[in-house]
């Protein structure tokens, strides 16, 4: 396979395979560098200045034969420049629907991805369906196709036998994935269940003044290593997110290949990686409140979260479910064989190839 070269136009700072070992990072990161570690392809950042083995700063290279965008459609011109001889892809790690401000921030860039024949590459299916909706949208879909590869855990991440601690929850995401939300929920669950307590961790790319709260333990930026061991002994990863559609969910896909249930919504792309019924709780349909919130009423939700989840009964059900789980019904997971490095890996060099 010809030099593969993964270039990133948005990252607040330069990282690199020690980065990962040794600091907070971010879920896209992250999978950057599990991703061109595996394929021994080069890594450029647009804010990096010195080489670091393979990742490196921004020069021409006419030897490169494929370009992997992280993100952002504005650096595909920037990349044609760079690297003339390459076939261009474009790695979408966010929600893009018909009419979006995502998809018309893509659609002004609809000229250069007819013109390169771009290829996009989606993290899940349930994220895919809406891309190819919104190139439709666009006009491009006949030059430019879309396809699945899942974001990767590592091979070696599985259950270890820790024990678990049947009153302790984790919510390991950055803060504006419904973290005050979360704080609310506990509260309920904790009134229900007064010996619960709340562990926090934060990749370290958001920060938020969080409520100071009984029973929450506010872990700040912590490396995976130190993340993974909270959730090896938590009887759940408690991610009550309903409003903020994933479009794969690292620490869902993580949470269980360390035998760790989440407890979550049908929400994005978390019952299509947890494939748990048990794990995912519905939102009603009678109120139609998921595709209101979902439609551009985001603020509305934002002024009173807490309020509209007791009225749909979630706090109930939140209770419900772990008290049930430290009843004797906690679901068993482990490892799921679709996101294991190696596998993804393959499918990086099928597309690559193809």
């Amino acid at each position: 396979m010809s030099l593969v070269l993964f270039f990133d136009p948005v990252c607040r700072q330069p990282y690199d395979t020690q980065t990962l070992r040794s600091q907070a990072m971010g879920g896209t990161e992250a999978t950057v560098v599990r991703v061109a570690d595996a394929l021994e392809a080069l890594v450029v950042q647009h804010n990096r200045t010195s080489a670091s083995g393979r990742y490196l700063p921004p020069r021409p290279d006419p030897a490169i034969g494929h370009v992997i965008v992280n993100r952002d459609s504005r650096a595909l011109r920037t990349v044609r420049e760079l690297y003339p001889n390459a076939r261009i892809h474009l790695w979408l790690h966010d929600r893009v629907r018909p009419r979006s401000k995502r998809a018309r921030r893509i659609a002004g860039d609809a000229d250069v991805l007819r013109e390169l024949g771009v290829n996009v590459i989606c993290v899940s299916d349930t994220q895919r369906r809406d891309v190819e909706a919104a190139l439709r949208w666009m006009g491009v879909s006949e030059r430019v196709c879309a396809c699945t590869i899942y974001n990767p855990v590592d091979d070696d991440l599985r259950p270890d036998g820790s024990p678990i601690d049947e009153r302790k929850l984790v919510f390991l995401s950055s803060p504006n994935k419904g973290l005050k939300f979360t704080l609310d929920a506990f509260r309920a669950v904790r009134r229900a269940m007064p010996d619960m307590r709340l562990v926090v961790g934060n990749p370290g790319y958001k920060a938020a003044d969080a409520a100071r709260l009984e029973g929450v333990e506010y872990l700040g930026p912590q490396p995976q290593p130190r993340i993974h061991e909270e959730v090896r002994t938590a009887l759940c990863t408690f991610f009550p997110n309903f409003v903020i559609p994933e479009t794969f969910g690292l620490v869902l896909a993580e949470s269980k290949a360390l035998g760790t249930p989440v407890l979550t919504h049908d929400c994005g792309a978390a019952l299509e990686v947890l494939q748990d019924p048990e794990q995912v709780l519905p939102v009603s349909a009678n109120t139609r409140l998921y595709e209101w919130l979902l439609g551009g009423m985001s603020t509305r939700w934002r002024r009173g979260p807490a309020r509209i989840a007791a009225g749909l009964g979630l706090f109930d059900a939140y209770v419900e479910r772990i008290r049930a789980w430290r009843a004797g019904a906690r679901p068993v997971t482990g490892p799921d064989p679709r996101f294991r490095l190696s596998a993804v890996a393959r499918c990086w060099h099928d597309v690559l190839r193809g």
